[in-house]
């Protein structure tokens, strides 16, 4: 069992968790004639990611960088803690670009509260902020603006495509991702509150289980939940991609693949040549170039004195076997990525 999941999980590098195609993004915040500020600064702008080792940030980190190439005068500064479970870790990275009084900070906080005080610090350190992929408690005015997918509705477009393969009846569960993340905290609740309020021949077998922050974890859990539930459960959600790929590790495992319907948030190539293959009914998807793309602009644009639109909603999306091949799909599947 676990040589056929190494792999497996060899062929995927790892996608966020927390909303991304080569499309023109131009129509951003910022001034698309390459000249931000019209004056000669070199405008340093810190992107702190939730993680490093997952190809959603990549893809960010790509969105970013167009924002950075379009504008002419900003230099992205990349860096963030490579596991989306270091809180400790993403803090110091957050202080250090404090200390080193750059221009502004883009963050995607891994944790909704413990980053509040931090913003507040850069606030007062004369630093703007803006915050992406993942919310922020707090006072609203602590940041430029907050950049994200509508996780909430991401939950509820996988509940919707989920009830729709099975027929809008039977008995599932939900994975959990990890406590404090405002992301899929929202996922979880879009997703449970619509299969309430519209399917109610669908029965939720367990929803309280956490997964962690790896596809190894998720793998265990998973297993653990199917193979409880083996005689019962007609279909799964898994709220993002390294649950996702865990999810579909233990359903191959357990010969279940294809025979429980899966819904997952966030592609890798593993799961798409799921769907291909018969073994995932659904991606929900998000657009991470844009995300990227669009908190670098809104940062340059509170810089040229502009007014920012405090919520700015990124998209998200539903992938099927019947539509994965859609010009427009395809990209969301297969994001451009920041290569060195």
């Amino acid at each position: 069992m676990w040589k056929q999941f190494a792999i497996f999980l060899a062929l995927s590098l790892a996608v966020g968790c927390g909303g991304g195609s080569d499309t023109d993004n131009s129509n951003g915040n910022g001034d698309a004639s390459g000249n931000a500020s019209g004056g000669g600064k070199k405008y340093r702008i810190a992107v702190i990611p939730k993680g490093t080792s997952h190809e959603f940030w990549k893809s960010v980190h790509a969105g970013a960088e167009n924002a950075a190439r379009e504008l002419g005068n900003v230099e992205i500064l990349w860096k963030g803690p490579l596991q989306e479970n270091d809180r400790e870790g993403q803090i110091s990275v957050v202080q250090d670009f404090i200390t080193k009084q750059v221009d502004g900070i883009c963050l995607a906080p891994l944790d909704s509260q413990a980053l509040v005080d931090y913003v507040v610090e850069a606030g007062e350190a004369d630093i703007p902020v803006v915050i992406f992929d993942s919310g922020l408690d707090g006072d609203k005015k602590n940041y430029v603006s907050y950049v994200a997918t509508d996780n909430y509705n991401g939950g509820a477009l996988a509940a919707r495509r989920l009830a729709e393969v099975l027929g809008k009846q039977g008995d599932v569960i939900m994975l959990r991702y990890n406590p404090g993340s405002e992301s899929t905290e929202n996922r979880e609740r879009g997703f449970l509150e619509t299969l309430e309020k519209e399917f109610p021949d669908i029965n939720v077998l367990s929803s309280d289980e956490y997964a962690g922050t790896t596809p190894e974890s998720s793998l265990d859990k998973a297993t653990q939940l199917l193979q409880k539930h083996r005689e019962k459960v007609d279909g799964i959600f898994a709220v993002c991609e390294p649950n996702a790929t865990g999810v579909l590790g233990a359903l191959r495992d357990l010969e279940m693949a294809g025979k429980v319907k899966f819904v997952a948030f966030d592609p890798n190539q593993p799961l798409i040549e799921g769907m291909s293959g018969g073994s995932v009914d659904g991606i929900v998807l998000q657009d991470p170039v844009k995300m990227g793309y669009e908190a670098v602009m809104a940062l340059m644009a509170q810089q040229q004195g502009k007014d920012v639109e405090k919520r700015i909603n990124t998209g998200e999306y539903v992938a099927t076997p019947q539509n994965m091949d859609e010009t427009e799909m395809s990209k969301l599947l297969k994001p451009k990525q920041f290569e060195d």
